[in-house]
């Protein structure tokens, strides 16, 4: 039992730069896997869709997007996703686990302590990854005006400040802590039920992930609804949505123009996208951390004890 318990907290030796790395390799496969899913949910929860850009389903966004414009179009902002997913999980996943292991009491499950872990690490993952998120978002939109990612930021800047890339961050948060919090408390208690002992059991970490992923992206569907508005700044939808030439500043003003413009149903838009998007990703991203921390431990008991 006590390489069980070694294993899921990792030995005292190891260092940041492990649970960094794993994070960053995590985040980056996670974000980019589905990516093309990902850009389907962001068109799907335009509110005033362009006659072109006219989808009744994800599976038929994907086909429209790839026959009427390229497959390139599907991952058009990619680069910009993995550029930032690397540090913002690698912050994440060590902030994570220095969080669980400080207010977990030992060898004892405290689903608290996750959820709590979880809302720190998530502010720090936030500060980090908001702009690249907002860039993305940016380049995915049907029509988008910008040549690459940089071309995004460059105009961004110029046309509407920094703090544009920072617009969502308050929404961001507010569906980032109730979506990690949800994640990490679900994740470990599907632990609790298919590898009690925290064995590395890969199939475990990913079946668990995925409905980590699915029970928490489905929750917290109608803030990112809310959040896509405030990082496109869908041109129109904002003069419909009564603020003029000055954008949508805010969330409260997000909400109320979701409600005005598509009623409550318009907060579910992607929902389906976003799930099937989240399960295939949380589930890699937990595949390939713990596959990780199992390396790491192999390491420190074959390299007596040193660390890595």
């Amino acid at each position: 039992m006590e390489d069980d318990v070694s294993y899921e907290s990792l030995p005292v030796s190891t260092t940041l730069t492990a649970h960094m790395v794993a994070g960053a390799t995590a985040g980056i496969m996670e974000h980019c896997v589905m990516y093309p899913i990902d850009s389907v949910k962001t068109r799907m929860q335009s509110l005033v869709p362009d006659p072109r850009a006219t989808y009744r389903n994800m599976f038929h966004a994907l086909s429209q997007i790839i026959r009427e414009e390229s497959v390139w179009h599907t991952v058009r902002g990619i680069d910009a996703t993995a550029y930032g997913s690397g540090p913002a999980h690698a912050v994440y996943f060590a902030c994570y686990e220095h969080l669980k292991k400080v207010l977990s009491r030992p060898n004892q499950s405290n689903h608290l302590a996750h959820g709590v872990a979880g809302c720190g690490a998530t502010v720090v993952h936030d500060i980090v990854y908001n702009p690249f998120e907002v860039i993305k978002q940016r380049m995915q939109v049907f029509a988008s005006p910008y040549k690459s990612w940089l071309d995004c930021v460059r105009v961004t800047l110029a046309n509407e400040g920094f703090g544009a890339f920072y617009r969502s961050f308050s929404t961001q948060l507010v569906m980032n802590i109730p979506y990690q919090s949800l994640h990490f408390v679900v994740y470990e208690f599907c632990q609790d039920g298919l590898n009690r002992d925290r064995r590395y059991q890969p199939l475990s970490h990913i079946l668990s992930g995925g409905a980590a992923g699915a029970v928490a992206s489905a929750a917290t569907t109608p803030f990112d609804v809310v959040k896509t508005l405030l990082n496109t700044q869908e041109k129109n939808a904002v003069p419909r949505g009564g603020e003029g030439q000055r954008g949508i500043s805010g969330m409260k003003s997000a909400v109320r123009t979701v409600y005005r413009m598509r009623g409550l149903g318009g907060f579910f838009s992607g929902l389906p996208a976003r799930v099937v998007y989240q399960i295939p990703s949380t589930a890699i991203a937990w595949g390939v951390y713990e596959c990780f921390k199992h390396y790491i431990l192999k390491h420190h008991q074959t390299g007596g004890g040193q660390s890595i």
